[in-house]
């Protein structure tokens, strides 16, 4: 879309697609595809030149788009599932100092957290 001026004072947006041509007479006319006429302010000239911007900012965000779908991504692993005999080895993040709560140790329930549901 590209913001014009209407003759009469009033901004609007266009859809830049659906401009089919553009006229000096002495007034700007724009003519839509559908034969819906407008009368703006702005030049053929500048006309031209809002809608140049805006394919071209079209370009550049597609472009922008591209790149980020392209860029390598840090990759997502699972954690392995330890059995219970074996949680006791399996090093944590949480501090050994952590206070208790009402369900056990802070570590305690950590490892808990990491267990399959079936065996919690």
């Amino acid at each position: 879309m590209i913001l014009l001026t209407r003759l009469n004072g009033p901004q609007m947006a266009v859809n830049a697609d659906l401009i089919e041509r553009a006229e000096a007479t002495p007034d700007t006319v724009l003519t839509l595809v559908d034969g819906t006429k407008y009368l703006v302010a702005e030049s053929v000239e500048e006309v031209i030149d809002r809608v140049r911007t805006f394919r071209a900012s079209v370009l550049v965000a597609a472009k922008e788009l591209e790149e980020s779908v392209n860029k390598p991504r840090a990759a997502l692993h699972a954690l392995p599932q330890f059995p219970d005999d074996q949680l006791a080895d399996v090093p944590t993040a949480v501090p050994e100092q952590t206070a208790p709560d009402a369900a056990g140790s802070g570590a305690e329930t950590a490892l808990r957290a990491l267990r399959r549901p079936e065996e919690r």
